[in-house]
């Protein structure tokens, strides 16, 4: 069973301090093989990825084994039932629209000293995609991740999932999405290659997308060579509720973040005793009928929690947990959503379950984790674009900035810095 914490309760923060402060840190194990295996795919490339693939994942690859050849994911998505794909084109469209919206905008202006100035936007040039095959498919991850980048105009999309079966939705995803660079690698090693190079895989610029705590340590261990979209941790749901609710509604909706993993978090926020009762009930009936009861019941017992508190508190509560997903099932949502500071996105309303983010919104469902919503966002247009600044000086804003310029690197011991101005402020005319 969860935990249970009430407001009134002596020992209620100190309770709640721990609930807020848990980490499910990656072991020290896996960080030592991390290390190791990104060595040696820097080291060795390409005969290091197979023969690492070969001792982890059993796959007997060798490197013409390792592209998925056109015809392979045309016959793939061709086995996808059409009402899936008919869903994919519909996300993939909504998706794209969603993130098209996001597009800033190139600047140049003048400034009241005459010096001209602004800022242009362009894309990477290359993007890693990392699309797990372990416990399920997720051709939703693939579009969240690759219609982004084409939106923003990424010209090279290279995607890796662990060898073994290709699931035709996921095939088909990456159809609808543009997306016809595969290789057969996972792992820690995937991502070395997409970092370094190996063999046939070019390195990327940037690598995103979701995998276990062996992929998360190694891109957190890669980032400095190549960029990444953040080191997501275990999925998390805060769902505040009232009494008006079904319980029953409210509890498959902590079950949709429990059943991802067995260390996934789930937190019921209510004002009302006996509808926590209600949920707690509904949540031991319906976790027995789900075919991922095993991940389920775990992260439930071990992870979940319901709190009763005032509602005036919540939005305390809330800020302080910094959850991934917060879901407002409650009258007027648009009230307390505008008191939380901290959260990967918001479903406001009774009628707004967070599973519609995951899939057919079109807002992204890569989101921060582990309390990262204090400090960073979801995954957006701007991870696969990056902004230049652009300066132009005429003879009359040298003159008006320069001696300030001079004066501070002077300041600064930077002779050279200063020089660079002061024989240029000398020269009369600016050629």
């Amino acid at each position: 069973m969860a935990r249970r914490l009430t407001f009134e309760d002596p020992g209620f923060f100190a309770a709640f301090a721990t609930l807020v402060e848990e980490r499910r840190e990656t072991s020290p194990a896996v960080e030592d093989t991390v290390t190791q295996i990104i060595a040696a795919v820097r080291r060795e490339g390409l005969p290091a990825l197979l023969r690492i693939s070969r001792q982890l994942d059993a796959a007997r690859l060798e490197e013409a084994d390792l592209r998925v050849s056109a015809e392979e994911i045309a016959a793939g998505a061709a086995l996808c039932p059409p009402e899936v794909r008919d869903a994919l084109f519909l996300a993939a469209r909504r998706i794209g629209e969603y993130h098209a919206r996001q597009r800033p905008a190139d600047a140049w202006f003048k400034d009241e000293d005459g010096l001209e100035l602004g800022w242009r936007w362009t894309p990477l040039d290359a993007v890693g995609i990392y699309v797990p095959g372990g416990r399920a498919a997720y051709p939703s991850s693939l579009l969240m991740n690759a219609v982004p980048a084409v939106i923003a105009g990424v010209t090279r999309i290279a995607m890796v999932t662990p060898p073994g079966h290709l699931s035709p939705a996921v095939l088909a995803a990456a159809q609808i999405a543009g997306v016809n660079e595969i290789w057969r690698v996972g792992g820690a090693q995937a991502v070395a290659a997409l970092a370094y190079g190996a063999g046939p895989i070019a390195p990327v610029d940037k690598i995103v997308g979701p995998g276990n705590a062996y992929v998360s340590t190694a891109k957190r261990q890669v980032y400095g060579a190549v960029g990444i979209d953040a080191l997501a941790g275990p999925s998390e749901i805060v769902v505040v509720a009232d009494a008006a609710n079904d319980p029953r509604w409210i509890a498959v909706d902590l079950l949709s973040q429990a059943e991802h993993d067995p260390v996934a978090q789930s937190v019921l926020i209510t004002d009302d005793t006996g509808f926590a009762e209600a949920v707690a009930a509904a949540v031991e009936a319906e976790i027995a009928t789900l075919a991922t009861q095993d991940a389920a019941r775990m992260s439930w017992d071990t992870n979940g929690a319901i709190i009763v508190a005032p509602r005036s508190r919540t939005a305390e509560l809330v800020n302080a947990l910094a959850p991934e997903h917060l879901q407002l099932a409650i009258d007027d949502p648009k009230v307390l959503a505008g008191q939380v500071r901290h959260a990967g996105a918001i479903f406001m309303g009774r009628l707004t379950p967070e599973a519609i983010g995951d899939y057919i919104a079109g807002s992204n469902h890569v989101l921060p984790t582990s309390r990262s919503a204090r400090y960073s966002s979801g995954l957006s247009l701007f991870d696969f674009i990056k902004r230049t600044s652009l300066i132009a000086c005429d003879e009359t804003s040298l003159e008006t900035l320069g001696p300030a310029t001079v004066a501070l690197a002077d300041a600064e011991g930077l002779s050279a810095h200063a020089r660079s101005v002061a024989q240029r402020l000398g020269q009369g005319a600016i050629r």
